[in-house]
């Protein structure tokens, strides 16, 4: 028992003497940036996002370097408010977020999940700056599991609704009506249709297609069948 509380106590006074602002709690600091946000941004390296490995660290990084400019500037006697220089990095990374969101041609979203994993890291970097270093280990923890574990989840969901929009490419106007009978024939309500005329093409067609199911389908078997229909070029789930 005896043991146990000197390892606690030894603990203790570590965690307190990395909290205080010396060189070595600084290198520390740094170092649970590159560590943290790296580990978040290699995950959405394999993916291929937009905001990868070095744009993690690097968010992190100045997140936290932040921090350490408000308490240095505190322990060296200057009148500051401490939470200032934080806020401006919680609203001004919206820039680097806008930029990795993307609004595709048929009106599709990309990117909120790595706009919003870079600001978690943002806010994970003001945590480790402060010192805060158990909150930033339980945020780096769940952000990785938000952005890896969660994802098949959220594919289960998916796959599992009875919503579902598609975007068929068709070679004739024509061929529209074969395909919305097909699906109806299929048990399926359309409640939107938006038609569109491909770019640079002079017979091609596309439309994107909101339809409810009365009864569980497979979306693999609905893009199955829509595909085999004479005319469509080709089919996908948006």
């Amino acid at each position: 028992m005896q043991f146990w509380n000197e390892v606690v106590n030894f603990l203790d006074r570590m965690m307190d003497y990395l909290r205080d602002f010396n060189l070595v709690s600084v290198a520390v600091r740094v170092l649970l940036t590159m560590l943290f946000g790296g580990a978040i941004g290699i995950g959405r390296e394999r993916k291929r996002r937009p905001a990868g490995f070095r744009t993690h660290m690097l968010v992190c990084l100045g997140s936290a370097l932040t921090m350490m400019i408000n308490q240095y500037l505190m322990e060296n006697g200057y009148i500051v408010d401490a939470s200032r220089l934080g806020a401006q990095v919680i609203s001004g990374i919206g820039f680097l977020g806008a930029g990795t969101i993307i609004v595709t041609g048929h009106r599709q979203v990309n990117g909120l999940t790595t706009a919003a994993g870079l600001w978690a890291s943002a806010c994970m970097g003001l945590a480790i700056g402060a010192g805060f270093y158990e909150g930033a280990l339980l945020a780096c923890i769940v952000i990785l599991l938000t952005t890896t574990l969660f994802t098949y989840f959220d594919r289960k969901v998916r796959s599992t609704s009875r919503i579902m929009s598609i975007l068929v490419e068709f070679s004739q106007s024509d061929d529209l009506p074969q395909i919305l009978d097909t699906l109806r024939g299929m048990d399926m309500r359309i409640f939107n249709i938006e038609l569109n005329k491909l770019k640079g093409e002079s017979t091609a067609h596309s439309a994107v297609l909101s339809i409810e199911m009365q009864k569980k389908h497979s979306h693999d078997s609905v893009l199955a069948t829509v595909a085999t229909i004479g005319g469509v070029v080709t089919v996908e789930e948006l």
